[in-house]
């Protein structure tokens, strides 16, 4: 029997799949439905732990969220993490397989096609429907050869495809038609609706252009999604969408200044998701920090965010002149705080011997700290659960990391846990600090505590329930605006 399920793909990237097949989830989940989110291959430093213990993309354990469900290694069989802007650490089943070259991966990813449809099985054997989605875009013809994360997927689990239009960059009568134009009549044929996403004003202004698509395609128009403006309280899976989200908040309705966080976006960003409760947070302002850019003069913390090549960051860190602002805010009384990476990057020095990251050997670290790190080849994929030593609050979140940190700084460690294990340093003046620990801000009573310590006033933020508003705001959206009924019938559902 089919799998019932239907895979989404875009026009072009970024048009806004991953929020749609989010959406789509928790609509068909609220109708009774066992839905699992699927996306055979993504691409991101943004991960997510699942209940194995392994490694899967952050915008599938947002849609697993959305379906109700724990995030499973099988929901993104193979996610490819950038080290450098050829290369990417490979991961395959939740598991660190090595890492490639951007040509030698492309010689290899179709013998992932077993694991990739493994995953997919076990997922639709136990579901009572499955939403798939692409990444990038069918129309990369050029790369079409093995493909696993598109059509060549599409064909190898013979599912039907709707395809995705974004209007608000234009030309997305051209980008339709078009596709439909440079793909094999096979692929054409497996295309069964499309959709409009992103659009501002009016949507009976475009009827024509829907029908100008019909009958250029064949394909049925399923309908015409306006823009959401809530998108910006969901976690963000790519930095660039954080950027358009962290909010230049300069006073309250009270007159009073928010408390000021400033984030060096480092070019391996990773794990950033630290960042989004701080963005949605009323009394925090956030300030991404672009190369070329100096760190803020007025910041109350640095944020040194987790990193996919620590020892690169490092080096690019340096190279924008932030190490000297940091000195010079630490002189004002401003706190560092650093997550994973980051927390690597405060200490004396960070070892390489095997070359894990590149050249093997040492390098200089920023000092802050009396901690150093070796790196090495073992992965520490884990949830954890802990309380935080300054505050006394409790925080649970997660760890993703290469090496071990060691010093004596660790006799002040940042997290207690309750088996009686540490996480962390800090300074001997307690300006500095940092952890393996991503998802400190997550816990509201954390981020409440720190807040009234660092400026007398708590938080009121629940950001889980942010969350939740704002997935079921998202599956509204949708429900009042496409046909969701002929969508279930695509996916064989009646």
């Amino acid at each position: 029997m089919p799998a019932r399920a239907v895979m989404i793909q875009g026009a072009g990237s970024n048009v806004g799949k991953s929020l749609l097949v989010a959406g789509l989830c928790r609509a068909f989940s609220r109708q009774g439905l066992k839905v699992r989110p699927f996306k055979p291959q993504n691409m991101s430093n943004n991960a997510a732990v699942t209940i194995e213990g392994g490694e899967i993309g952050r915008a599938q354990a947002l849609q697993a969220r959305a379906c109700y469900a724990e995030p499973t290694v099988h929901m993104n069989p193979v996610l490819l993490k950038p080290e450098t802007d050829t290369g990417a650490q490979i991961i395959v089943q939740g598991e660190r397989f090595g890492s490639m070259k951007a040509r030698e991966y492309g010689q290899h990813k179709a013998q992932l096609l077993p694991k990739v449809l493994d995953s997919f099985n076990r997922l639709s054997a136990s579901s009572d429907l499955v939403i798939v989605e692409g990444a990038g875009s069918p129309a990369e013809v050029n790369l079409r050869a093995g493909d696993i994360a598109n059509m060549g997927f599409a064909e190898a689990a013979d599912l039907p495809v709707l395809l995705v239009g974004d209007i608000d960059r234009g030309g997305v009568i051209a980008s339709l038609v078009g596709t439909a134009t440079v793909l094999e009549a096979q692929e054409t044929a497996r295309i069964k609706g499309f959709l409009i996403n992103k659009f501002r004003g009016d949507t009976s202004l475009f009827e024509d252009g829907m029908t100008i698509i019909e009958d250029a395609t064949g394909w049925q128009g399923l309908g015409i999604v306006p823009w959401f403006a809530q998108a910006r309280l969901l976690p963000a899976e790519d930095i660039l969408d954080l950027s358009s989200k962290a909010d230049a908040k300069t006073a309250n309705a009270s007159g009073e200044k928010p408390y000021h966080v400033a984030v060096p976006v480092l070019r391996r960003i990773a794990n950033f998701d630290d960042l989004d409760p701080l963005v949605a947070d009323a009394a925090i302002r956030v300030t991404l920090v672009e190369a070329g850019s100096p760190l803020p003069l007025d910041a109350d913390l640095v944020l040194l965010p987790g990193s996919k090549s620590t020892i690169a960051d490092l080096a690019y860190f340096r190279e924008q002149g932030w190490d000297i602002d940091l000195k010079a805010l630490l002189r004002q009384g401003a706190k560092v705080m650093g997550l994973c990476g980051g927390y690597q990057m405060l200490g004396r020095m960070i070892h390489d011997p095997q070359g894990l990251e590149g050249q093997d050997g040492s390098v200089p670290g920023l000092g802050l700290i009396d901690v150093e790190t070796i790196l090495a080849p073992k992965k520490t994929v884990t949830f954890a659960d802990g309380v935080e030593r300054s505050t006394g609050a409790e925080v649970s979140g997660y760890e993703i990391h290469l090496g071990q940190t060691e010093g004596g700084d660790c006799a002040r460690p940042l997290i207690a846990f309750p088996d009686g294990r540490i996480d962390g340093a800090i300074s001997a003046n307690g300006q500095v600090m940092g952890c393996y620990m991503h998802g400190l801000f997550s816990k509201d009573g954390f981020r409440s505590a720190w807040l009234e310590a660092e400026t007398g006033k708590a938080s009121t933020l629940i950001f889980d329930q942010v969350i939740e508003d704002g997935l079921n705001d998202l599956a509204d959206h949708l429900e009042r605006h496409l046909d969701l009924e002929a969508i279930a019938r695509i996916a064989g559902l009646s």
